[in-house]
């Protein structure tokens, strides 16, 4: 996909561990919403990660010492970097005026880049490169262990960039979540319905998965051919059902948080051939 060059004033990034995170973003009580793309790539179970989850959502962490790097440093660190600053950029750019058109009130997430195993967030507690990718409601803070690109890769049969975009335009999207406040209303129903839990959790992310595929189809004119087929790859390599699978385990649909591969790959696939900005509430109809 061809994002172009871009302003690292329109952005806001940082890089976390060793010198820590530059900013402090807000601090809150608010749940970290984790994609556990990675998590049986590190030989965690997922039921296990879901209960790491739980734990981080109760902690907070101190402020962290400031570091002297700059948007600019840290996009520069590495290709990965510049690559997922490319990305937020356009991701801005598109939701912004997705927001603007709607009449609702817009606030740019940050993204925090690490490659040291874990990170300390400013509102949802420690998380280790294990967790994979996740975003963090409370201080919307979108958190990547770039070392995971190299992971997927390995998973999805495809080195190509626009795997690793769709990574993180589905952080991003649970970031319009947290804005539309539809992750609140999730979080209240399954403490009202604990039953329900798991099927809102899927629905949830299955909407982060329709959202990448919108802002993708938002910026059709700078698609590559090839993308498509790499981004239904990953999609389809990170699906719970593929994911137990792999494992050596019973395919098992209670224990789903994301997905089949199926369904996130439909999901995709939704965003990314709609033209309807409300497209992606499929996925809570009836709920």
């Amino acid at each position: 996909m061809r994002l172009g060059p871009y302003d690292t004033s329109d952005i806001e990034v940082r890089s976390s561990g060793g010198g820590g995170m530059r900013r402090a973003g807000g601090i809150g009580c608010g749940t970290l919403v984790i994609a556990l793309l990675g998590a049986l790539v590190f030989g965690i179970d997922p039921m296990q990660t879901i209960g790491m989850v739980e734990t981080v959502q109760q902690q907070t962490a101190p402020p962290q010492p400031a570091s002297d790097m700059s948007e600019t440093e840290v996009c520069a660190s590495s290709a990965y970097a510049d690559e997922a600053c490319a990305a937020l950029a356009s991701l801005n750019a598109t939701w912004e005026a997705t927001f603007d058109r709607n009449g609702i009130a817009f606030q740019r997430p940050v993204l925090d880049l690490f490659r040291t195993g874990r990170v300390d967030t400013r509102g949802c507690g420690s998380a280790t490169s294990a967790a994979g990718p996740f975003y963090c409601p409370a201080d919307k803070g979108i958190y990547i262990d770039t070392s995971f690109y190299d992971q997927l890769a390995q998973m999805a049969g495809t080195g190509g960039d626009f795997a690793r975009l769709y990574v993180i335009a589905h952080e991003y999207g649970h970031h319009i979540q947290n804005l539309t406040g539809r992750s609140t209303q999730v979080r209240q129903a399954q403490q009202r319905n604990p039953s329900a839990a798991n099927r809102l959790q899927v629905a949830m992310e299955l909407q982060a998965d329709c959202y990448a595929g919108m802002w993708a189809g938002k910026n059709r004119d700078r698609i590559d051919r090839g993308d498509l087929e790499e981004g239904l790859a990953a999609a389809s390599a990170i699906g719970d059902d593929t994911l137990q699978r792999g494992a050596g385990q019973r395919i098992n649909p209670e224990n789903f948080t994301h997905g089949t591969s199926r369904q996130r790959m439909a999901a995709l696939r939704l965003g990314l051939e709609s033209n309807n900005d409300s497209a992606c509430e499929v996925f809570f109809e009836g709920a």
